[in-house]
């Protein structure tokens, strides 16, 4: 993996995406984009985790965050996508609305037999990509960027209309997560 795609500052501010393995589009249900809601809600009040923008798409997260209680943001984040691989796999298996559940929990298999280091179902790819926002100009960069992604895949047409993200705060109302940390 590239030196430039870890988290070398322990206290930076980092832009991460990371996505479902084979980008399988599992974030169409509310109840699995709740999970990973709630989670990021622990992680705040839990771990230390400042969020400064987020947006959940189909098949991938995007997060600008930063850990301030001393906890590697690396081991952090792998928390959370542990804590939420496991959650939303349960979920799935448990929903008995879910029309694709035997093929989603055959490809989390699959992805999870050619990892070295998962016991039996793969969720999340492996990379994070983070990227450290050293400046305010590309920390406002990432944010539009997070934010237009709703609006680039032609779910809404304003970025503050997508429900599933941080735009509302950067609009002014209040978004799904309280506390986020708005940068002007």
């Amino acid at each position: 993996m590239s030196r430039n795609y870890k988290f070398h500052n322990p206290e930076g501010v980092f832009f991460v995406s990371f996505a479902v393995v084979e980008w399988i589009d599992v974030f169409t249900r509310n109840d699995y984009k709740n999970i990973l809601i709630e989670s990021l809600k622990f992680c705040q009040r839990e771990k230390g985790m400042e969020i400064y923008a987020w947006c959940i798409m189909t098949n991938h997260l995007h997060l600008v965050f930063r850990s301030v209680n001393g906890q590697k943001p690396e081991l952090l984040l792998g928390d959370f996508k542990r804590f939420t691989s496991k959650e939303i796999v349960k979920a799935i298996k448990e929903n008995p609305g879910e029309s694709r559940k035997e093929w989603l929990l055959e490809q989390f298999k699959k992805a999870g037999a050619s990892s070295s280091n998962v016991k039996e179902f793969q969720f999340w790819q492996h990379n994070n990509k983070p990227i450290e926002l050293w400046s305010n100009k590309v920390l406002f960069e990432k944010i539009n960027y997070i934010h237009n992604n709703p609006v680039d895949e032609g779910l809404v047409y304003y970025p503050q209309d997508y429900v599933y993200s941080s735009a509302k705060d950067y609009a002014g109302d209040e978004g799904l997560i309280k506390g986020i940390i708005v940068v002007r």
